[in-house]
């Protein structure tokens, strides 16, 4: 079955915004810079709100004056010429207007996570040559420890307001660099994409033809800034005269997700597919979406199931959509459907190439291979990014250069294409694996095992769980016994990974399973334990009603057959995400809102008992009982307890 006709028909007839105020990005206008295209969007729409994060709404012209004092203040310590800047900066208006100060000052940007180790933080800083950090107030601190005395720092809400706010005027080339984003590293070590303005004013043409964005659309930003994806959020909303609303999950949850869609009237949905099942999962079928017309969802292999999803609870919404998309090329192909289209298969395909962008497939000799034949997906553009940052020889084997210019990105997919031109996804080839949206190497994460003292070998794979999460798994052989316990593993890992590439199971061999080739049978490695980890805590089972609920809740999630009170969530194997559903549960069951934060906070089932008792202590006496619970023994706390339960 092909899906052109109906793409089109989508594309043409079902996609525009209500008001009709769409206009087509033509080609000439990549021809320029950031800046300029965004200072023409001031003109035309500078009473119009740019950014609105729920507590305040930013006019383009506010906007646009923010980001020149950045600008200016960047010129003064520097001067004019193109060189890389550090952003270390809160998610929402910070980073936004962070990024567009430094492209102003006709520089280039390295967007730094804060919530990553700071190992990682200070590799990107150094590995970027940055001799500039652009921060807030609340990183200060951090950004102060990175620059080590000698890399200058920019606070941006610190900046005094005798600063200019007029455009600095500087002329910028469209081959200027603008930006360099990193991603997992094969060899241990991220590494930085690379690219320019005309490259990126591709991507939002791109983007804006194809999804009909226009000055009347209202943006989700959810991914963080470091990531490529992020990409369509800041430059398709701004360059085009929308608005772009941030949204913490990590600080308000799924919980609150789509009530704050609704009451923000986003039209423009974008995150991580996973994301959105999370979302999804919490929903009744009731709620209405009456604004959002295009939900696009990515990062990893999107099913069939996730669009029945889309269809169930989403059913006054508009388009749901998916693509291909790498940090090296950024969108490189769409597919649209609505509630009348038919997908064959288990998996949504990924749709058909994008304007200027050729994907095809190859085998191993990297020769084209005809329809219905699976090979390594590649995607040949004169706009994909420039390279990796300062790595020449991983450069040219990923990028192949054309005799017309430009290059084709060897992708590391593997898919096959219809005969209509039509992919469809068909996995990894490599090692590098998708988990949680995140793009992974897990050779990076077997190298920081095998730096730790005890472990002297590792091998990382990704497996799926009975509720549909690809969980990292992480196999380790230890120089001698005993072994490291789990809580030391995950201590030293989060110093090196960040949260997301950090392993939710340990497995402790005395070897690796081979075949016959002598080569790592992957499929012989046996599936995690059930029992309860080697944790730094001892095991003390629940022993109050309570917690004993709690843990049958967890148990249910983490698969484990037995969970201590001081055990902690992360440590047996759990995530973000995973806590937003276990949180749904117990809002639903002990009737008490937990913002995904205080999960954070009271990461052990005893902590978590104590938060659900005192949010539901209705006098002055339990709130003292409940202060009193964490000075005495677990078995004076049950009889206290269960005594004032049944006196009540």
């Amino acid at each position: 079955m092909g899906y052109f006709l109906n793409q089109q028909e989508i594309i043409q007839n079902k996609l525009r915004h209500p008001a009709g105020s769409f206009q087509r990005f033509e080609k000439n206008e990549i021809e320029q810079s950031i800046p300029e295209r965004f200072e023409k969007q001031v003109e035309k729409y500078s009473d119009r709100i740019a950014i609105s994060d729920g507590e305040r709404k930013i006019t383009y012209e506010q906007f646009n004056k923010d980001a020149n004092r950045i600008a200016r203040s960047i010129l003064e310590l520097r001067g004019g010429n193109s060189e890389p800047i550090a952003l270390l900066l809160e998610h929402g208006f910070h980073s936004i207007v962070g990024i567009y100060g430094v492209l102003k000052a006709g520089k280039f940007y390295i967007p730094l996570e804060p919530s990553y180790p700071y190992a990682r933080i200070a590799y990107m800083l150094e590995d970027s040559q940055a001799q500039l950090i652009v921060t807030d107030s609340k990183n200060l601190d951090m950004a102060k420890q990175l620059s080590g005395g000698s890399t200058r720092i920019i606070v941006i809400d610190e900046i005094k307001p005798e600063v200019s706010d007029e455009n600095p005027g500087i002329s910028i080339s469209p081959d200027s660099l603008a930006y360099i984003i990193y991603t997992s590293g094969s060899t241990g070590r991220p590494k930085g994409v690379f690219n320019n303005h005309r490259n990126l004013l591709h991507i939002v043409m791109r983007c804006t033809n194809e999804m009909s964005i226009c000055p009347d659309d209202r943006f989700s930003f959810i991914r963080s800034y470091s990531f490529n994806g992020a990409l369509k959020d800041i430059y398709c909303s701004l360059l085009n005269g929308a608005s772009i609303h941030p949204f913490d999950l990590k600080e308000q949850g799924f919980m609150g997700l789509a009530e704050w869609l609704i009451r923000e009237e986003v039209t423009i949905y974008i995150s991580v597919v996973t994301s959105f099942r999370q979302m999804v999962s919490i929903l009744t079928g009731n709620e209405r979406f009456p604004n959002l017309r295009l939900i696009y969802v990515g990062g990893e292999m999107v099913t069939k199931r996730d669009f029945e999803l889309y269809k169930k609870y989403m059913k006054d919404a508009g388009i749901f959509s998916c693509g291909l998309g790498t940090s090296e090329t950024s969108s490189a192909a769409h597919f649209f459907s609505d509630r009348d289209s038919e997908i064959e298969g288990s998996v949504m395909p990924i749709g058909y190439s994008l304007e200027d962008t050729e994907v095809f497939i190859v085998d191993e000799n990297h020769k084209r291979l005809d329809p219905d034949k699976i090979g390594e997906i590649a995607i040949k553009s004169k706009y994909n990014a420039l390279g990796y940052w300062r790595k020449p020889e991983e450069t040219k084997k990923a990028f192949l250069p054309e005799a017309e210019g430009g290059s084709t990105y060897l992708t590391g997919d593997l898919g096959v294409m219809t005969p209509d031109g039509c992919l469809i996804h068909k996995g990894r080839k490599d090692q590098q694996v998708k988990v949680r949206g995140h793009r992974i190497e897990t050779a990076e994460i077997e190298m920081a095992l095998t730096s730790m003292e005890n472990i002297k070998d590792s091998v990382v794979i990704v497996r799926e769980d009975k509720h549909g999460y690809q969980r990292l798994i992480a196999y380790v052989i230890p120089h001698k016994q005993p072994a490291p316990n789990v809580s030391e593993i995950r201590r030293f890992l989060l110093q090196k990974l960040p949260d997301y590439m950090i392993p939710s199971a340990f497995v402790f061999m005395e070897s690796f399973p081979v075949a016959h080739s002598t080569k790592l049978d992957y499929r012989s490695l046996p599936d995690p334990p059930k029992t309860r980890p080697e944790l730094e805590n001892i095991f003390v089972p629940p022993k109050m009603p309570l917690e004993e609920r709690l843990a049958e809740i967890w148990s249910q999630f983490l698969s484990l057959d037995e969970i201590g009170i001081h055990d902690n969530f992360f440590d047996l194997g759990g995530h973000s995400l995973m806590a937003t559903q276990v949180i749904s549960k117990i809002s639903n069951e002990f009737d008490v809102e937990m913002p995904l934060k205080s999960f954070f906070e009271t990461p052990t089932l005893k902590e978590l008992a104590l938060f659900i008792a005192q949010n539901r202590a209705e006098n002055d006496d339990i709130q003292k009982l409940l202060s009193e619970l964490e000075a005495i023994s677990d078995d004076e706390a049950r009889k206290i307890f269960t005594k004032e339960r049944e006196s009540r």
